[in-house]
């Protein structure tokens, strides 16, 4: 485990409830390509808060690198009604540009 990653550990397990700790997790996995873990994070995430944009965006983005272009699509448009809703123009469009991308 990085120290990075264990120091993300450590917050998270002080406070479980706090969407960053487990969406920096996930990102940490994804970036060591362990995908599984990674979506198991960024569920995490969306569990904790069904909002946080940046969750849909990035765990999109792991199933598309593991081939699952399909669920990613399904996810992302998931994402960008979430993304309108909360008011984020940017994860929005970045959303929406991941979605063309992957058409």
């Amino acid at each position: 485990m990085s120290d990075r990653l264990e120091q993300l550990t450590k917050l998270h397990d002080a406070d479980p409830a706090d969407p960053f700790c487990a969406y920096a997790i996930a990102l940490e996995h994804a970036k060591a390509e362990q995908f599984d873990q990674a979506l198991t994070w960024f569920d995490k995430t969306l569990s904790i808060d069904a909002s946080y944009c940046y969750a849909y965006y990035h765990k999109a983005k792991t199933l598309a690198q593991m081939g699952s272009t399909a669920d990613a699509q399904t996810l992302l448009r998931t994402g960008i009604e979430v993304a309108k809703q909360a008011g984020d123009d940017h994860a929005e469009s970045e959303m929406i540009e991941l979605l063309e991308a992957l058409d």
